[in-house]
């Protein structure tokens, strides 16, 4: 239980490898555009602040009652401040002030509030002086700017410090996640030229559901029916698309169907499926350290969670060699596995899928790759991010079998885009192609009882609204 103890700047204690405030100790700030003297009063009061900080003081772990007294101490410090500099602040501008301070300690520093807004999809820092974010499926530039790329990298390793991970000049790239589960890629100098890179993806605190989908269009009713009916009946499935078309929310959805009795193990490169039953184990690839030794990759995981007892598998994305493993689970009884994939169409998922498993160093024939392909794959779900910025469920593909060395394939449902309306969005309907799919006998003995209306060839309008 928490202490409601006074705040003290002196006498905490923390463990080892905990991070220390004055490791995130800023040079002279310009968070305001409004004034040089707001600006500097903002740096020296930070300034001021952190070198009173005692050195072992872990602020991320202080209780809501202590961090209402390091703000009070902290509003102290700003008239001290202020009273320095022989001038005076309005009271939105000390508020300005108090905020800058609190998100550099308590937070991410000036994308702090972009992390917190739920109309933000991604926010994207291209070094110290651009920041861009998207917003309803377009992108758009802020006028946030960081102090300088030193400024950058210290938002960085807040992100990283909690994961035990690092970046530097050995290991220039990483993945990782923040608490709330949005996927984080950073990258720095030599590899990003123009200065420190940082990319986050957020990712709705409430995850979305099939209705969600429905509402903006994703997907139409029946196509969910049908896919609530493969998830259960133990069909395998690949989604694939292009960047950003809304792979990993659509993954998130169809693992909504898998059955509460039912162990899932997950593996990913940065855990941020946001499954909802009880019975799951997460696993997430490692990087290299700093020796280059104790490199964990995704096909390691795949082959480790065969002895998992999984009932289903779900990878958070294959670009490898992990392709082969998956491909072999999905041939020896762990049916009912998800993934994902980026590809530009159906046809294309299935040739890069060869292709990984080639990188899989085995020295196996084409046809025997893509027999394996065919028997263990039976349904590709693919999705496109459209011009403006929606996205959509263009392609629901299942793979029949094979004609020589051929893979058949067979559209079940599709969209037709129709052109734009006034306001620039695109317009368009999905529709069942007619083809009653060859999965519906395994559906069945399941007891998943699809209604052959589904599969009629009609059009079902497509709503606007966009995620």
């Amino acid at each position: 239980m928490q202490s409601n103890q006074p705040f003290q700047y002196n006498g905490a204690s923390r463990s080892s490898g905990e991070k220390r405030i004055k490791e995130t100790k800023p040079a002279p700030a310009k968070p305001f555009s409004k004034g040089k003297e707001l600006e500097n009063i903002a740096a020296e009061t930070l300034r001021q602040i952190i070198d009173a900080v005692d050195d072992t003081l872990v602020l991320e772990k202080i209780n809501a009652f202590q961090k209402q007294q390091f703000l009070s101490q902290a509003n102290r410090t700003l008239e001290m401040v202020i009273e320095e500099y022989g001038c005076t602040l309005s009271q939105s501008e000390k508020q300005k002030v108090m905020k800058y301070v609190a998100d550099e300690v308590f937070g991410y520093g000036p994308i702090n509030p972009l992390i917190h807004d739920p109309t933000v999809s991604e926010i994207m820092v291209n070094g110290c002086r651009q920041v861009y974010v998207e917003r309803d499926g377009r992108i758009e530039k802020t006028d946030i700017n960081f102090r300088d790329d030193a400024h950058v990298l210290n938002t960085i390793d807040k992100i990283l410090a909690p994961l035990g991970k690092k970046i530097d000049h050995n290991s220039p790239m990483v993945d990782a996640r923040l608490p709330d589960g949005s996927r984080v890629n950073a990258i720095i100098p030599p590899l990003a030229v123009k200065g420190p890179t940082l990319t986050i993806r957020k990712f709705a605190a409430d995850p979305f559901t099939s209705d969600d989908l429905i509402t903006f269009g994703t997907m139409s009713r029946e196509m969910a029916r049908f896919l609530k009916s493969c998830v259960r009946a133990r069909v395998n499935i690949l989604v694939s698309g292009g960047t950003g078309s809304g792979k990993t929310t659509t993954l998130n959805v169809l693992s909504s169907f898998v059955p509460d009795r039912e162990r899932i193990v997950t593996i990913e490169d940065a855990a941020e499926l946001q499954l909802r039953q009880e019975h799951v184990v997460t696993l997430e690839s490692r990087p290299p350290n700093i020796e280059g030794k104790g490199y964990i990759s995704i096909r390691d995981l795949v082959i480790n969670s065969l002895r998992m007892r999984p009932d289903r598998i779900i990878v958070g994305e294959v670009r490898g060699g992990e392709a082969l493993d998956m491909l072999q689970a999905m041939n020896t009884g762990h049916d009912g596995s998800i993934s994902t994939l980026h590809a530009n169409n159906p046809r294309d998922t299935l040739a890069r899928l060869e292709t990984m498993v080639l990188m899989a160093g085995m020295d196996l024939p084409l046809r025997a790759i893509r027999e394996q392909i065919s028997s263990a794959v039976d349904l590709i779900v693919h999705q496109s991010r459209m011009m403006d910025g929606s996205r959509k469920i263009v392609n629901i593909t299942e793979v029949v079998g094979m004609e020589g060395d051929t893979i058949t394939m067979q559209d079940i449902f599709i969209y037709d885009q129709t052109g734009f309306n006034e306001k620039g969005y695109v317009t368009g309907n999905h529709r069942a192609t007619g083809i009653i799919p060859k999965c519906i006998e395994k559906l069945n003995a399941c007891g998943e009882r699809v209604p052959m209306d589904v599969f009629e060839g009609k059009n079902i309008h497509a709503p606007f609204r966009r995620y």
